[in-house]
């Protein structure tokens, strides 16, 4: 038997909820959930010792909530990409779950395949939001308050500014790939330099960085 490339820890303080998401995803060959926390004190203390892939993370928890738990975990360094899962999906909530380090973050009514599939794309690097809380956090216009976080486009290329304003539409890389005429692995080589660039964690950081900047100003 193949050993699971993706390790999971599960934060809900909801033991169905929590054991049920732990059992949809054991059921992926590639996947292995090691872990399983009721609270954020116990998730920060899991993802410490066990060093997963991904941490599905609850928000509304006791003690320490899913966004203080994320923060604390990213200040420190960690390495895992966490998973913001919640039944709410109010603006506020992601932009605080995205400011604090996620790399995502879904609803827990979405798909049982929609939940694999952002598990892996966050565990490969890449970014999972739901497509409905994209849209909003897309046309949101607010200001995102992070000192000294200033976009400067004026690093990136013609090309990376253009990529870089399709990301922050939600378009994949197979989408930008076409609408540009351009190979995946070109469009992941433009996305990876400009996180290089811009500063920004992951994927879905460009997305937030978006709302602070208009890819299309002169420069």
């Amino acid at each position: 038997m193949s050993t699971p490339e993706i390790t999971v820890i599960v934060a809900d303080d909801h033991e169905l909820v929590r054991d049920g998401i732990a059992a949809l995803l054991s059921a992926e060959q590639d996947i292995e959930v090691v872990g399983t926390a009721a609270d954020g004190v116990e998730a920060i203390g899991l993802v410490q010792s066990l060093h997963p892939t991904v941490v599905l993370m609850d928000i509304q928890m006791p003690d320490i909530d899913g966004i203080q738990a994320t923060r604390q975990l990213c200040a420190a360094g960690t390495t895992a990409k966490i998973l913001i899962l919640t039944t709410f999906g109010a603006d506020d909530n992601v932009l605080a779950a995205l400011r604090a380090g996620a790399s995502g973050f879904l609803l827990k009514d979405s798909p049982r395949l929609a939940l694999v599939a952002a598990v892996r794309a966050v565990a490969s690097g890449d970014a999972a939001l739901d497509p409905a809380v994209l849209e909003r956090l897309v046309r949101q216009q607010g200001p995102l308050d992070r000192p000294g976080a200033a976009v400067d486009l004026g690093r990136l290329s013609p090309r990376e500014a253009e990529v870089f304003r399709l990301v922050s539409q939600g378009a994949t890389n197979d989408e930008i790939a076409r609408l540009l005429f351009i190979s995946e692995t070109t469009v992941k080589t433009h996305i990876a330099r400009t996180q290089a660039k811009l500063g920004a964690r992951d994927r879905i950081h460009l997305v937030v960085m978006a709302n602070r900047a208009d890819p299309d100003r002169p420069q």
